[in-house]
């Protein structure tokens, strides 16, 4: 008898699949607004949920084995939201709207602490932060405000004439920050290069809108949203590798991609609006070609709905949604490999 044994590299032996992670539930109906982790065994997910009085903030930490919910920050118990959450150092900074109230919640190894804004707005529209900055911008009864923290104090910046509102913000440093506005003409591109904010020559698609902008250390830039033809979306991806920019249109329908993400894989990920009821489903994007998966199967769910996405070391971490039938929406995440 001889036996017979089949020999598998190892990167074909294990394909890595989306699995369930469980998460304290919270008051329903639950809104996610962002999800960012610093490597495999932190991560802090935010959002809020309905109180019989109003909307409460939610934070919730993954310390790489299990998520748990955080009541220790302040304002915890007050009225409010929590919107997003980025590591700068060794810190987690989450933009607070307490009570109509606008701060900067900063997690440390001695706890938590709070910056408050210089003014009350009217909306706080996005916030972004970097070691030696960080931006809040929005409106107060004047119009359009761009806030700007050096690390000791607060000041106003202008933008350039036109600009109506800034509909996102982020940073790769203090001295190269994008945000894309709404103005007369249109969508427009414009950066701060640490003196001023100037458009940054952006030539978008014709009646195209943003979503995003994904800015790498390596320099790359990946701009993602939807261009109209005849009242038709279909989403576009724009990439700057340092010299040109390139313009796909990869098969993703309608999709919004605010929570897009460089994988471990070096590929683009993204949710996008699922075929099946009870099943998540994302987008991978390398290059030229788009592939899918399906998150875990989800007894009596009617809607699956993730969120945001974060990379987590050689993992994908999802945090979203998830609706049962008679039940109102609830959190849930996934996470890819691990």
């Amino acid at each position: 008898m001889i036996a017979c044994a089949a020999v598998v590299s190892p990167a074909a032996a294990v394909t890595p699949s989306w699995s369930a992670l469980p998460v304290p539930a919270a008051a329903p109906p639950v809104f996610v607004s962002d999800l960012a982790a610093r490597g495999p065994d932190e991560a802090w997910a935010t959002g809020f949920e309905q109180a019989a009085d109003g909307v409460r903030p939610v934070l919730y930490r993954w310390n790489g084995t299990a998520w748990s919910r955080d009541t220790t920050f302040p304002g915890a118990g007050e009225l409010g939201r929590l919107g997003k959450v980025q590591f700068v150092g060794e810190e987690a900074w989450i933009f607070h709207n307490r009570a109509g109230v606008g701060e900067i919640l900063r997690r440390s190894a001695g706890g938590w602490s709070a910056v408050p804004l210089p003014q009350t707005l009217r909306t706080y529209q996005d916030f972004t932060a970097v070691p030696g900055g960080a931006w809040v911008v929005g409106e107060d009864d004047t119009g359009l405000k761009v806030l700007h923290y050096d690390g000791s104090g607060w000041t106003t910046q202008s933008t350039p004439d036109g600009v109506l509102y800034l509909m996102g913000i982020t940073a790769r440093t203090a001295t190269d920050v994008w945000a894309w506005a709404d103005t007369g003409t249109g969508t427009t591109v414009l950066r701060w290069d640490g003196t001023v904010w100037r458009d940054a020559k952006v030539s978008l698609p014709p009646d195209s809108n943003v979503h995003t902008i994904l800015l790498e250390p390596s320099g790359r830039v990946t701009v993602g949203g939807s261009q109209y033809t005849d009242g038709v979306a279909r989403t576009y991806l724009m990439t700057f590798s340092g010299h040109v920019w390139r313009t796909t249109y990869p098969p993703l329908g309608d999709t919004y991609t605010e929570a897009m993400v460089r994988g471990p894989d070096g590929a683009l990920w993204l949710p996008v609006r699922s075929d099946r009821a009870f099943q998540s489903k994302y987008a991978r994007v390398d290059g030229p070609r788009t592939t899918f998966s399906y998150g875990p199967e989800r007894t009596n769910a009617i809607d699956v709905a993730p969120r945001a996405l974060a990379r987590a070391g050689l993992s994908l971490l999802s945090f979203g949604t998830v609706e049962i039938y008679g039940s109102k929406p609830n959190l849930m995440s996934e996470r890819l490999g691990g």
